[in-house]
């Protein structure tokens, strides 16, 4: 919303909550709410969500309301209202235990193409809403880009082991070897998603930073 704005776009926000950002205050699991708030929309980023920190807050039909029901409601208006793009933000967190290295592997390799063994139902229910997506896309002809994000705010480490092993800002660093982000690189992945969606049709994109590894294993001499 801010870069938008600093390019002099005619942005509306809806939220739960008011802020300098939003122009509607609501939930998009009001779908009436979302139409209302949909007309003369040309293009959509949906990043509301339940994270994996709600889940020890928030019942499992909460997730579902808002994750599945209300990417639902906005992707209906989006294709009633013949939107040019339509950018949902997920997350790498979809993959689950496919993130867990298999028996005498020594990591995971992660692209577009892992299959998503979601662990919660955080997991479970961005994965539905981006099949969502793509169905839509089939079916509407919605331009519609899923991008998959990496962690990019501060949080516990999900292993106990390292988190007492390491300090929190070591474990952090060492999370941009493989599964943590810049937010400027979020923004902007967001941003070029928006203008590349029409040609592209429909995609999934992990948005991380860059590994220094390479896929091929390191041989001893």
């Amino acid at each position: 919303m801010r870069n938008l704005r600093k390019e002099k776009k005619d942005v509306t926000g809806i939220d739960i909550l008011p802020s300098l950002f939003t122009n509607h205050v609501g939930s998009i699991t009001d779908k009436k709410f979302v139409q209302q708030c949909m007309k003369g929309i040309t293009h959509v980023q949906h990043v509301a969500t339940l994270h994996k920190p709600h889940v020890s807050s928030h019942n499992k039909q909460q997730f579902i309301d808002t994750n599945i029901t209300g990417t639902l409601n906005l992707l209906e208006a989006s294709a009633k209202n013949d939107v040019r793009s339509f950018i949902f933000t997920s997350t790498t967190s979809t993959f689950g235990d496919a993130l867990t290295p298999g028996p005498g592997e020594p990591a995971a390799w992660i692209t577009e193409e892992v299959v998503p063994i979601p662990k919660n139902i955080y997991g479970v229910t961005k994965t539905a809403a981006e099949d969502l997506c793509r169905l839509f896309h089939r079916n509407y002809k919605l331009p519609c880009l899923v991008l998959k994000t990496s962690r990019f705010f501060p949080e516990e480490d999900d292993d106990s082991q390292i988190a007492s092993t390491y300090t929190d800002s070591n474990t952090k660093a060492n999370e941009y070897l493989y599964r943590r982000v810049d937010t400027e690189d979020v923004v902007n992945a967001h941003l070029l998603a928006m203008e590349k969606a029409p040609s592209i049709g429909f995609g999934k994109y992990i948005i991380s930073a860059t590994t220094p590894f390479e896929k091929k294993p390191c041989m001893k001499d």
